[in-house]
């Protein structure tokens, strides 16, 4: 960029202004300040450096010295011009930026949400650091708070990521209030450390890593996979700091065909809202009961009961269901069952 350019284009006029404002002691007149402003503007785009462009007003300041003038007269004009020459430059590079980050917002957004053509879509993925020709998955984070790459949390975690992989072809950013990073799938160790930072910097928050997808869609794929296992671990209750989708599979599966599922839950657990105090407790009891892998005594040390007022409990789910929970010929059905109705949000919402 600088080829087409040199820097004395940057000084046009500056040496008449210079001799001329300096004699009167008289400030810059509004005409000159733009044309400061609109050669600062100028050279934003020149691929020149700040600190050589104002080497070079020094330089021309000092040939073009009016001797005739008082020196404080001489540096005040000078103080302007560069002045209104920083303000031009400046301008212009907050522009660009914003340009920049609309067209990398653009970017995201497409590369998520499989907008565009594939064949653009890969060729601007090389400007951001990506080659989508490999396969990629996405981890999500998300804190208690919403945020953006201005933010303190983002920040960090992405000073983290890229001070331990500064040479790999990763890309962070934030969307929706969450932070993402997209890494080529076979570096899950990128991921792992992702996950790792933005839970410590959220103070506890979930990161969810999609399972490695390749070509163009397949970063889509995989940030959809890793969203769907925060919303699984919301809906069940996992606490995991680390969910992986690829272990959680059985639940997209299940939601697919919603309307066989909230059969499933309304013929097998229904029952259940005849007991007093409504369906709640021992649904929570079939949770933690499956969630031990039916071991009794850990169930009641959970749930602050004796084992036989759990057995008591087991029974009365057997007497209301007609599916004894201890039988392991019937358990499956009623674990589906238990499973549907937390991804239902069962029976808060109704069916």
């Amino acid at each position: 960029m600088t080829g087409q350019y040199t820097l004395d284009e940057f000084l046009d006029g500056y040496a008449e202004i210079l001799a001329d404002a300096s004699a009167t002691g008289r400030r810059l007149t509004r005409q000159e300040l733009e044309s400061r402003r609109e050669l600062g503007a100028k050279a934003a785009g020149s691929g020149f450096g700040w600190r050589a462009l104002v080497r070079e007003h020094l330089a021309a300041s000092r040939t073009a010295w009016p001797t005739a003038a008082s020196p404080d007269s001489v540096v005040a004009v000078m103080e302007q011009a560069i002045d209104a020459f920083a303000d031009g430059f400046e301008r212009a590079q907050r522009m660009v930026i914003r340009q920049e980050e609309a067209a990398r917002r653009e970017f995201i957004d497409d590369l998520l949400h499989g907008g565009g053509d594939p064949g653009h879509l890969a060729a601007r993925a090389e400007r951001f650091g990506l080659r989508l020709s490999r396969s990629h998955a996405v981890a999500v984070a998300e804190g208690p708070a919403k945020y953006d790459e201005t933010d303190p949390v983002p920040r960090q975690v992405a000073d983290a990521v890229f001070a331990r992989f500064e040479n790999r072809r990763i890309l962070f950013t934030t969307k929706d209030g969450r932070m993402l990073c997209i890494a080529p799938g076979d570096q899950d160790e990128v991921l792992t450390h992702f996950a790792k930072q933005a839970h410590a910097a959220t103070e506890g928050g979930q990161v969810a890593i999609g399972r490695p997808r390749p070509g163009v869609v397949g970063i889509g794929h995989s940030y959809e996979e890793a969203l769907n296992a925060l919303d699984v671990a919301q809906r069940m209750g996992y606490e995991d700091p680390v969910l992986r989708a690829a272990d959680l599979l059985v639940f997209p599966v299940l939601a697919r065909d919603r309307q066989a599922l909230m059969d499933l839950v309304r013929s097998t657990l229904s029952p259940l809202q005849q007991a007093r105090g409504g369906a709640q407790p021992l649904l929570d009891t079939l949770t933690a009961y499956f969630d031990t892998g039916c071991v009794a005594a850990e169930t009641a040390r959970q749930l602050s009961l004796s084992v036989r007022a759990l057995t008591y409990r087991l029974e009365r789910i057997h007497s209301l269901t007609g599916i004894d929970p201890t039988d392991p010929a019937h358990r499956y059905t009623l674990q589906t069952a238990v499973i549907g109705a937390r991804l239902l949000a069962w029976p808060t919402r109704p069916l």
